[in-house]
């Protein structure tokens, strides 16, 4: 199968005079000031919106990657959160018992005469209190209780009861209609259990430790 020709073409074709009937337009090698200018400031134009569109695509990819970094640090920033409460909890208990045994070591009767002034109604007409305690709170007691007693109007027998079972500082007072009782390691116990319980139930969607961190 043939392939049909292509007729050629000349860049100049000349008549039968010799003159040149046609010319093939050649490229512009030199251009005007003020039309190189406008192809300056089009190239300058071009060249702006090609850096601008990088620049934000730039800036929206930096974006994205602050975003899915800011996903996964929230959680552990609410972890750590929690944990700092957890510790300043601890801390404050450690804090609270730490007082708490050196006012009871100073002043290891105060207890038992506050719940006394307590309890001054319930016991007003019952014949008889009865004091147990441990062996170091119960030492020099009774003498205190009789006079606190009748300071309050009680004019019934108070009997103090040392007692090896009870711990430190431990007392239970007893006036036949009821009884009250007071243990230092157990109520910081029932405290701390209270407290882990309300950290528990907070757990990691508590307050901004920060005030307005989430506005």
């Amino acid at each position: 199968m043939s392939e049909a020709l292509q007729k050629f073409s000349f860049d100049t074709e000349f008549d039968a005079k010799g003159g040149v009937a046609y010319a093939a337009p050649r490229p512009k090698r030199l251009f005007p000031i003020e039309e190189v200018e406008q192809i300056r400031a089009a190239a300058r134009a071009d060249g702006e919106r090609a850096a601008m569109a990088s620049i934000a695509a730039q800036q929206a990819a930096a974006l994205g990657q602050i975003a899915a970094a800011c996903a996964q640090a929230l959680p552990r920033l609410a972890e750590v959160a929690h944990e700092h409460r957890q510790g300043s909890a601890a801390l404050a208990l450690a804090c609270a018992r730490a007082i708490a045994d050196s006012a009871l070591e100073k002043f290891p009767q105060a207890p038992v005469l506050a719940a006394l002034e307590t309890l001054a109604r319930e016991i007003d007409a019952q014949p008889r209190l009865v004091v147990s305690a441990d062996p170091a709170l119960a030492e020099n007691l009774q003498g205190l209780l009789e006079e606190t007693a009748r300071g309050l109007g009680f004019e019934g027998a108070v009997v103090v009861k040392p007692d090896g079972a009870f711990g430190r500082h431990a007392f239970t007072l007893d006036f036949g209609d009821g009884q009250a009782a007071f243990d230092p390691a157990q109520a910081a116990g029932r405290v701390t259990l209270a407290l882990e319980a309300a950290l528990a139930a907070e757990g990691l969607h508590a307050e901004p430790l920060i005030p307005g961190s989430e506005s």
